[in-house]
């Protein structure tokens, strides 16, 4: 039995991993942005051993969700679940002046990553647009570029990527990867999306709980319980310590 912590899941994806989870006998932590959403989540899950709540577009919440986990006792694993779609015509700018996808997408998993106790599994979900991501990482925060809704969202999937490798490079005891768990039709994906929607929480739930000898891996990318190739960038050490400096510019965090 595995203890397992998902950010953003109060619904979609992340709610579905957390059923899945539970149904399978393990311990689940869920996360909701707000009270009111953590009160809605407690009428939905039946068993969840807690609710953090806090919204990751606020590095100060940020930083009170992963203390809010920590005082929970240590997890075997952290799926890092929550994203903000690319729906949105301009930039939305957070409390820190950051854009609000890569306040959520990128630094948030982030800073848990950094104050979170450290797990035995780290997955992190990216998409299959990463591929479109800008591996330069100029301008992450899209002050002089012209506002693009999905290059920014792409971007930020990279770097979800980045993350989950750079970890696995730096902490060899912990199996840290990425997932693409495909265009599906949850509230981010929308009514039109292509993929399957039951496959699409499977992959993250196998790759933090599964005893499977598939899954004692790390550094790697998956689609749909396979190994997928990702952007070439991804496993530049060069490229994720850019980013990893970047993003402790932002939070005052650094990875150890």
């Amino acid at each position: 039995m595995s203890r397992v912590f998902i950010t953003g899941s109060s619904d979609g994806l992340g709610l579905m991993a957390g059923r899945l989870l539970l149904d399978q006998g393990h311990k689940v932590v869920l996360h909701a942005r707000n009270q009111n959403r953590a009160n809605e989540l407690r009428s939905k899950v039946a068993g969840a051993e807690a609710i953090v709540v806090g919204d990751l577009s606020s590095i100060a919440q940020t930083k009170s969700v992963a203390e809010q986990v920590n005082k929970l006792g240590a997890m075997d694993a952290v799926i890092h679940n929550a994203a903000v779609g690319y729906q949105e015509p301009k930039r939305l700018q957070t409390e820190d002046g950051l854009p609000q996808v890569f306040a959520v997408n990128t630094l948030a998993p982030y800073i848990v990553t950094v104050l979170i106790r450290k797990p035995k599994r780290l997955v992190y979900l990216s998409s299959g647009l990463h591929k479109q991501g800008d591996a330069s990482l100029d301008d992450l925060t899209w002050e002089r570029r012209k506002w693009d809704g999905t290059q920014a969202y792409s971007d930020t999937k990279l770097h979800d990527v980045l993350l989950a490798f750079a970890v696995a490079r730096r902490w060899p005891d912990v199996l840290s990867n990425a997932v693409d768990p495909g265009w599906v039709a949850t509230k981010m994906g929308g009514p039109g999306a292509s993929d399957d929607l039951d496959q699409g929480h499977r992959t993250q739930v196998w790759l933090a709980a599964s005893d499977d000898p598939a899954v004692k891996v790390t550094g790697q990318y998956f689609y749909h319980l396979k190994r997928r190739a990702v952007h070439p960038a991804a496993h530049d050490s060069k490229i994720q310590d850019k980013l990893l400096a970047a993003c402790k510019a932002m939070s005052g965090l650094e990875l150890s």
